[in-house]
């Protein structure tokens, strides 16, 4: 299925109220990963390899295009795994896979599945894409490139009709957004040299977040060398949003936000910033102020702090400040939604960790809701109206969109972050 949309905005998504909230914010196409043969193999919710057909069919609907990640390190032992998984993935309608294993590449190429390269194999010239373009329609350049570099690569494609299996001219992606990595195309064995949990095999333990000092031992005495701060590992969060139109005109056709990991809210606020630039970019209103408004969205929710990578021709990192988030507002859980009446559109809520008074802003996240947010207009208890809930009992609301039994409802406060 062809993508209208000739800038594709990719998203991230490690759950269904990821999926959903991807879909919400009008995401072009979704990645993510299935079992223990990917990226993002540690992460407390993820999709196993039975969940293929329900995500094809829940993106088609939408018209929404689907890669499954299996961009992992691959052993000998699993590859019968690896091949069923891209059997089932190929049956369910998965448009295309992402990898740099030379196994994946090939049982993808054989069963007719479409394949994009992943940001692992480093594509850092037009010799590499000239390669890759025997197999993979579509190529992330690596991180490390400025937008020159990239525009340079773009501007060969087409020069010398570089076409993929497909037989259309190969796509050149890139990370808009998210966290990066401090190693060379994310290839980091610092987990897995600590203690035996490789980043390259989905289980890393980002130990490069931690505090860090610089110390210097010449076999006599041990000096420590000053440094600005103790996170000389952490890089900040990549955000483009503020230079998307060099993006755009350097001929990139997915811009992929990274997140795969991160909450269905990060992932909707997200989606729906760079959704809204690339429209505002087509229609002459990519302005300064518009730009202000994506920022101050981009900042409430999860961020380490941001800067805008090597893409304008920076030549060191940025390195945040702190350990955990920098984000503008925090989500605190209140409840479980245990029930929901259409007709007056009410949602009734047990109240189980914390409170939730009149004027509060609040989220609900759920596996088919995805991500519902609003502000307390009335809360009733018993049928009478009150200012504040009480742990341990029910009461109900109105809202202004279905939810469902079992959503997750968080209040969300803004906070001052030093």
């Amino acid at each position: 299925m062809e993508n209208p949309n000739p800038i594709e905005i990719m998203a991230p998504v490690g759950s269904y109220p990821a999926l959903q909230a991807a879909l919400q914010a009008g995401a072009d196409a979704v990645y993510f990963g299935v079992g223990q043969l990917n990226m993002r193999a540690r992460a407390a919710v993820n999709f196993q390899p039975e969940d293929l057909n329900e995500i094809a069919a829940i993106c088609r609907e939408h018209g929404t295009r689907t890669y499954l990640t299996l961009n992992t390190v691959v052993y000998d032992d699993e590859l019968t795994e690896c091949y069923r998984i891209l059997d089932l993935a190929k049956n369910a309608g998965i448009c295309a896979v992402i990898s740099s294993d030379w196994a994946v590449i090939a049982y993808a190429r054989q069963i007719g599945m479409e394949v994009h390269i992943s940001t692992q194999c480093n594509v850092t010239n037009i010799e590499a894409v000239r390669f890759y373009a025997r197999y993979a329609d579509v190529m992330v350049a690596a991180r490390e490139l400025s937008l020159e570099q990239v525009a340079k690569i773009v501007q060969r494609i087409k020069e010398e009709n570089i076409c993929g299996p497909a037989g259309n001219l190969v796509k050149v992606e890139i990370f808009a957004h998210g966290a990066l990595c401090m190693a060379v195309s994310g290839k980091c064995y610092l987990s897995l040299d600590h203690y035996n949990a490789s980043a390259n095999r989905g289980s890393c333990l980002q130990l490069c977040r931690r505090p860090y000092k610089l110390s210097q031992t010449d076999g006599e005495q041990d000096v420590e060398i000053a440094v600005d701060h103790e996170y000389l590992l952490s890089p900040k969060d990549l955000k483009t949003v503020d230079f998307l139109d060099k993006i755009l005109e350097a001929g990139v056709s997915v811009l992929k936000i990274e997140g795969r990991g991160r909450s269905a809210d990060y992932v909707k606020t997200v989606t729906a910033v760079y959704k809204e630039a690339v429209e505002a970019w087509k229609k002459g209103e990519y302005t300064q102020e518009n730009i202000a408004r994506w920022n101050q969205r981009l900042l409430t929710v999860y961020n380490r702090g941001f800067w805008s990578g090597y893409y304008l021709g920076k030549k060191m990192g940025e390195w945040t400040p702190k350990y955990g988030s920098s984000a503008t507002t925090q989500k605190t859980y209140v409840g479980k939604i245990t029930n929901y009446f259409d007709r007056p559109c009410v949602a009734e809520l047990k109240v189980e960790a914390s409170n939730l008074k009149t004027g509060d802003r609040f989220v609900v996240i759920g596996h088919t809701t995805g991500v519902y947010e609003d502000v307390v207009d009335e809360i009733r208890m018993d049928d009478q109206r009150v200012e504040e809930t009480v742990q341990g009992t029910y009461c109900s609301f109105k809202t202004k969109s279905e939810l469902h039994r079992g959503d997750k409802l968080y209040r969300v406060d803004t906070v001052t972050r030093n």
